[in-house]
């Protein structure tokens, strides 16, 4: 049997990579004869960079950039194509929810990613791809809108807090700093930047922001979003990361789901046809897993190559019912079959004996 192994990461505990490489050791624990085919996605979040130099291959330019809060940060930038044409850069290695754990919020910045973008169009690359999700930050990409070279009447780079008072802001500097080179936005969010589904109020609580700061914080948005462009903040992705969508349609960017930018890039539709069954997973499954996650793009790619397709995940927390209407047929839990601590504690070996308890069923 030939089946397709296409997971996201683990969100905490493990890369797409390594989730992939638990779920085939678990599979063929059962099925040994299976041919396995292991493709890592990603939606343009955390391991975006990874997965794409693992499918494209490619070179790594490592560089150190300013952190969501000043500090050096180690990042990478990945040049693919013929003579590395093509970069792609990871927000989150820059700005990521990791890197804040919640903490200080408002003054997050994303500087750090205009500085990633700064050095891909100084390798020399023509279209730059900045993949986003995962972000800690909410200032609007401000920050990366000032490692570009952009200037304000109030401080652009100290997170959205230190937009207040800002009536100002000047991105020609920052155009030109990116010069020719093409970018795309690689994201599945709709968001707008502010409102009633906006940045803050959408994703500003699991960024540590309190409930009470959103509205005051959202106006300043406002503020900033009228400075640059207030049409570019009604269009959907420009909530997206924090805001850095927005940033970037600034810039002059498109903006691309970033689940099907990763699929074209891996060939995961001509790998579907050529597979009896298409496995993909996640930590959570859950109803925002329709909001271009990763499962939901891969089952849509299974469906249209009429192949079946089941999920692995951390937990499961829809019915049988939502689940068909995201195209998995079955869905599967580490949590149900060896409990919280374990799952938690060797995630790759919990999901490795899942994957084998789904091949008893699946494999024939």
């Amino acid at each position: 049997m030939r089946v397709l192994v296409a997971p996201d990461k683990f969100a905490g505990t493990l890369s797409a990579v390594e989730a992939a490489e638990a779920i085939a050791a678990g599979w063929r624990q059962q099925a040994p004869g299976d041919e396995l085919d292991l493709a890592p996605m990603s939606d343009g979040g955390p391991g975006f960079v990874a997965v794409l130099h693992e499918a494209l291959g490619g070179e790594l330019v490592a560089v150190t950039v300013r952190g969501p809060h000043g500090e050096p940060t180690p990042a990478t930038v990945l040049l693919a194509g013929p003579d590395g044409a093509t970069a792609y850069v990871e927000s989150a290695q820059a700005c990521g929810l990791h890197l804040t754990g919640g903490e200080r919020p408002e003054t997050a910045s994303s500087y750090g990613v205009g500085e990633l973008v700064a050095t891909a169009v100084d390798a020399g690359a023509s279209t730059v791809v900045v993949g986003l999700g995962g972000s800690g930050t909410s200032d609007g990409g401000a920050g990366l809108l000032a490692a570009l070279g952009a200037v304000a009447d109030a401080p652009l780079d100290g997170g959205v807090a230190r937009l207040d008072g800002v009536t100002e802001v000047d991105v020609s500097a920052a155009r030109e700093r990116v010069g020719g080179a093409r970018l795309v936005a690689a994201s599945d969010v709709d968001n707008p930047l502010t409102g009633l589904f906006g940045a803050l109020k959408t994703f500003g609580p699991q960024k540590g922001v309190s409930e009470d700061r959103i509205a005051p914080l959202d106006a300043l948005l406002e503020a900033y979003a009228t400075a640059v462009d207030r049409r570019l903040s009604l269009e959907p992705g420009a909530g997206a990361a924090g805001g850095l969508g927005f940033a970037l349609m600034a810039l002059g960017a498109t903006r691309e789901p970033g689940i099907g930018l990763v699929a074209e890039a891996v060939g995961l539709a001509e790998r579907a046809r050529a597979a009896d069954l298409v496995v993909t997973g996640e930590g959570a499954f859950d109803f925002s897993s329709r909001a271009g996650k990763v499962p939901h793009g891969v089952a849509g790619i299974a469906e249209a190559a009429v192949r079946p397709c089941v999920l692995l995940a951390g937990q499961v927390l829809v019915g049988s019912r939502e689940m068909r209407a995201l195209g998995i047929e079955s869905a599967y839990a580490v949590v149900d079959l060896v409990g919280e601590e374990r799952a938690f504690a060797d995630p790759a070996g919990a999901l490795a004996d899942l994957a084998t308890r789904t091949a008893r069923t699946w494999s024939r």
